[in-house]
């Protein structure tokens, strides 16, 4: 496993244990909408019995979701993290009347290649494809498992996610006359995420994109809550001239001083949904 998934999987180990839950706002609303989108593509008779993966379950929000919509399918949940899983599995209480379940701990870019051909109807992931290091090359390979007339349905991130955030760093780096540098993630647009999933081999590519506004008293709470998720991974690399210290206070300023409202600081969501189908 390379260094950048070691450093994602530890940051996700450590907020499973009661940070995850209590700072994930936005990824449980996105978990919603993912499933009421799944209901809308639901027959109205009796729920059929299909073989459904989850990628990236986390600590099982969707899971449970998908095993209260869809009782008689089998679902496996798969997730890089052995503490999600555990929190998963305490959610779900296995071991009571759900033997449809089954976790497992793998890291999808590996274990998409080599698994078995044609083994879902439906392959779901919320919040969790901008972690993804190939992207294209695992678009491919979930295709590959999806069976005839199968689905890949999964939300995650826009590029304006965090624009405030990125607006306040800049002006500290245009100020001290350096080149901007990204903090945190590079999230992928809608365009580019449909040519990904066209190249992959898949049909009747559908997208949807909302913005989504929190609201936190600080800069400081909203990074602390980030760092909750297990979302603190940047691209920043060593800049000159100017010490963390003096970037991260000269940012707070800059940010509150553009983004302030009376009930606090926002925060802005660039929210994308994609549903696709395998090839015929």
């Amino acid at each position: 496993m390379s260094n950048r998934k070691q450093r994602i999987r530890r940051h996700f180990n450590r907020s499973a244990a009661g940070t995850y839950d209590k700072h994930a706002n936005v990824q449980r609303y996105m978990a919603d909408r993912l499933s009421q989108t799944l209901k809308k593509q639901a027959r109205p008779e009796e729920p059929p019995a299909l073989q459904i993966l989850e990628i990236g379950c986390g600590t099982g929000t969707l899971t449970e979701m998908l095993a209260n919509e869809w009782p008689n399918s089998m679902i496996t949940a798969l997730d890089m993290a052995p503490e999600m899983l555990k929190a998963a599995e305490l959610r779900l209480h296995l071991g009571s009347g759900r033997s449809h379940i089954r976790f497992l701990h793998a890291d999808v870019e590996d274990w998409a290649s080599e698994a078995p051909a044609g083994s879902f109807d439906l392959i779901v992931a919320n919040a969790c494809f901008q972690w993804l290091g190939e992207p294209s090359e695992t678009l491919r390979n979930l295709q590959g498992l999806l069976r005839s007339e199968g689905m890949l349905v999964f939300t995650t991130f826009g590029p304006d996610t965090f624009r405030e955030l990125h607006e306040a760093f800049n002006a500290v780096y245009y100020a001290n006359g350096n080149v901007p540098q990204r903090h945190g993630l590079t999230f992928q647009s809608v365009s580019e995420w449909k040519d990904m999933l066209a190249e992959a081999g898949y049909s009747a590519i559908q997208a949807e994109s909302s913005t989504q506004i929190e609201m936190f008293t600080s800069v400081r709470e909203f990074l602390h809550a980030v760092k909750a998720v297990g979302a603190s991974a940047s691209e920043a690399a060593e800049f000159r001239g100017l010490s963390t210290r003096s970037l991260f206070t000269n940012m707070y300023m800059e940010y509150e001083k553009k983004f302030s409202l009376p009930e606090g600081i926002s925060v802005t969501y660039e929210l994308l949904l994609f549903q696709a189908h395998a090839a015929t």
